[in-house]
C-alpha cells in the first residue's frame, strides 16, 4: 500500500505542474495514468484512500495562491473539501477498469468528477478541470466541438490509455493502446484546420462603432494598477480609481497624437472603482472626465452598495461620453456566481470559527441574473467577473445572447505574484477557442491580455504590479462553434456514461459472488442422497 499511496501524492504532483505556472500540459496524461495504476485492482475503499491522496497532491500546490495573504487555514479547508471528490472518483475507478472500454468509462468518470465539483457546494468551484490544463495544446481544439468538458475527457482518455498500456501483459495490446493515445493527440491537432478561425486583422485595420458580424473594432484594455499589493489595496480605493482615470487619460492623449488608433470602446477591470460611482458625485465625475476624455463608453468594474447596508453587487457598467444621447452609467451587468468565503460568507459563524479573516468580508455580495450581455455597447459584448470564467453555463450564455466579443473584468491583486492569474488566463484562453471569439481579460494589476479566436496572445501586458494600456483591432464574430450550440449536452452525455459503465460494473462485480454462494450447499441444508454402485 505504501508504494501505490507513494504513486497516488507523485502522480497528483505532477497534475498540479500540468497547469500554469509550470505549465507542462503533457504531464496532465502521466498524472490520470498514476492514479489509474495506484488504484488497478483494488477495493473500493482502498481507491477512495488512494484518491484522497492523490487530491491532496493535486490541490495543495495548485491551490497554495488562496493562502498569499489570508493564512494558510482557508487554503487547507479549500484542498480538504475538493479532495474529497478525488475520493469518490478513487473508488469508482477499480470498479470500470477491469470491464470492457474501461479506458472509455474512466474518462468518463473524470468528466463526471468535474462536472460534480463544479456545482456542488455553493454553486462549486470548476479549478482544475484538465481542460483549463490544456490552453497550449492541440486537444485545446476538442473545447470548440464540446466544451472544457470534452477536452477534460480527450486528456483522460488519453491517461487511461497510458495506464493500461503499462498495466497490460500483452505486447500487440500495449502497443495498440499506445498508438490509440497518440491518435487522440493527433485527431485534436488536426482539428485546426477546419476550425481555426480566419486572419486576425491588422493593428491598422480600420473599424466602425456600429460593426457587424465579421466586421473588426478597435478595443483598449486598461491596466491601472494598484498602489498595495494584497488585502490592503482596497483601504486606498480612491487611488485604484485614480491610476484608471491617468491611464485613460494617457491614452486619449496618445490617440489625439496619432500614435494610437482610436478604440470604439475601452475596458476597465473588476474593482476600478470601488467607491459606488451611482451614489458618490465625485467619484462618477472623475469616470466622466476619463470618458469624455477617449469620447467613447468605458466598461467600468465598480462595486455597487446595496441592497441595504450589508450587502453588495459587483458590477460593470457602461458609462456613456457626455455629448451622446443618454450620458453617464448606463447598462450594467451585475456578477452572477459571487465567490463564497471570497465574496460573501455562507455559515458566516462556523467560518470564523476556522479562520478571523473572514469578517474581511464585512458585506456580502449579492447575485445577478440575465444572460451577461451588454448591448449599449458599440457592439454586443459578453461579460463575465473574474472566477466566473471557469463556469461554462455563464460564458455560453453571453454568447448564446448574440455577443460579439467576450470580456473578464478581473481583479488578482489580492493573489499577489501567485500562479493564480496565470491560471485564471489559461481559462481565458480556453474559453476563447471553444466559443471563436476575440477575449479581452482586463486585471487590476495584471495579467491584462488581449487572445484571439485561436487562443493566442494578441497582446499582453506586462510585469505584474505595473501599470498598462492594450490597444488593438479585433475581428468581432455573429458565428457560433458547435459547443455553443449544444452547450453541456457533451457533459452530460459523458457523465450519463460513466455513471451507466459504473452501474453496470458494480451489478457484474457482485454476480459472480452471488453465483458462487448460490452454488455452495448451505451447512444444515439436505445433503445429497448416496447412490449404490453396480457389483
Amino acid at each position: 500500500m505504501i508504494y501505490r499511496s507513494l504513486l497516488a501524492a507523485g502522480a497528483g504532483l505532477l497534475g498540479a505542474a500540468a497547469f500554469p505556472k509550470v505549465g507542462i500540459w503533457p504531464l496532465a496524461f502521466l498524472s490520470v495514468a498514476g492514479l489509474s495504476i495506484a488504484v488497478s485492482g483494488q477495493r473500493s475503499r482502498r481507491g477512495a484512500l488512494l484518491g484522497l491522496i492523490y487530491g491532496a497532491g493535486l490541490f495543495l500546490p495548485m491551490l497554495h495562491w488562496t493562502a498569499t495573504y489570508v493564512g494558510s487555514a482557508p487554503w487547507l479547508a479549500l484542498v480538504f473539501s475538493q479532495t474529497w471528490f478525488l475520493a469518490l472518483l478513487g473508488a469508482a475507478l477499480p470498479v470500470v477498469q477491469r470491464r470492457r472500454f474501461g479506458v472509455v468509462l474512466t474518462a468518463a468518470l473524470w468528466v463526471a468528477q468535474e462536472a460534480l465539483r463544479g456545482r456542488v457546494p455553493f454553486g462549486g468551484f470548476p479549478w482544475g478541470r484538465w481542460a483549463f490544463s490544456q490552453a497550449q495544446s492541440p486537444l485545446k481544439w476538442f473545447a470548440a466541438l464540446g466544451g472544457a468538458p470534452l477536452v477534460s475527457f480527450a486528456v483522460a482518455l488519453v491517461g487511461a490509455l497510458l495506464a493500461a498500456a503499462v498495466l497490460d501483459k500483452g505486447l500487440a495490446r500495449r502497443g495498440g493502446q499506445l498508438v490509440v493515445a497518440a491518435l487522440v493527440v493527433l485527431v485534436a491537432g488536426s482539428l485546426a484546420y477546419p476550425l481555426r478561425p480566419a486572419q486576425q486583422p491588422s493593428q491598422s485595420a480600420q473599424d466602425s462603432p456600429g460593426a457587424q458580424p465579421g466586421r473588426s473594432a478597435t478595443v483598449a484594455a486598461i491596466q491601472g494598477n494598484v498602489p498595495d499589493r494584497g488585502l490592503e489595496f482596497n483601504a486606498r480605493r480612491r487611488q485604484v480609481l485614480d491610476n484608471h482615470v491617468a491611464q485613460t487619460l494617457k491614452l486619449a492623449a496618445e490617440v489625439k497624437a496619432g500614435r494610437l488608433p482610436r478604440p470604439s470602446l475601452v475596458l476597465w477591470p473588476e474593482n476600478a472603482s470601488d467607491i459606488d460611482p451611482t451614489t458618490n458625485a465625485d467619484a462618477a465625475a472623475v469616470i466622466q472626465r476619463a470618458v469624455d476624455a477617449v469620447g467613447v463608453p468605458i466598461l467600468v468594474g465598480a462595486l455597487i452598495d446595496g441592497p441595504g447596508p450589508t450587502h453588495v453587487s459587483n458590477a460593470g457598467i457602461v458609462w456613456m461620453p457626455s455629448d451622446s444621447a443618454a450620458p453617464g452609467p448606463g447598462q450594467r451587468y451585475v456578477k452572477r456566481h459571487p465567490v463564497p468565503y471570497g465574496e460573501y460568507i455562507p455559515l458566516r459563524s462556523l467560518a470564523r470559527a476556522v479562520s478571523s479573516k473572514v469578517d474581511l468580508v464585512g458585506r456580502d455580495m449579492v447575485a445577478g441574473g440575465g444572460d451577461g450581455l451588454l448591448t449599449q455597447t458599440p457592439f454586443p459584448v459578453g461579460d463575465v467577473i473574474c472566477f466566473e470564467i471557469a463556469y461554462d453555463s455563464l460564458v455560453t450564455s453571453s454568447v448564446r445572447a448574440g455577443a460579439q466579443l467576450l470580456v473578464v473584468q478581473t481583479n488578482n491583486a489580492t493573489f499577489g505574484r501567485s500562479a493564480e492569474t496565470y491560471q485564471q488566463l489559461a481559462m481565458t484562453q480556453l474559453r476563447a477557442v471553444e466559443h471563436a471569439r476575440t477575449v479581452v481579460q482586463v486585471a487590476t494589476s495584471g495579467k491584462s491580455a488581449i487572445i484571439g479566436a485561436d487562443g493566442r496572445m494578441m497582446a499582453e501586458s506586462g510585469p505584474l504590479f505595473t501599470a498598462d494600456v492594450l490597444v488593438r483591432t479585433v475581428p468581432l464574430s455573429g458565428s457560433t462553434t458547435l459547443a455553443t450550440r449544444t452547450g453541456a449536452a457533451a457533459e452530460w452525455t459523458l457523465v450519463a456514461l460513466g455513471l451507466l459503465g459504473l452501474v453496470v460494473g458494480g451489478w457484474l462485480s457482485r454476480r459472480p459472488a452471488r453465483l458462487r454462494r448460490d452454488a455452495t450447499p448451505a451447512a444444515d441444508g439436505p445433503r445429497p442422497r448416496p447412490t449404490l454402485s453396480r457389483q
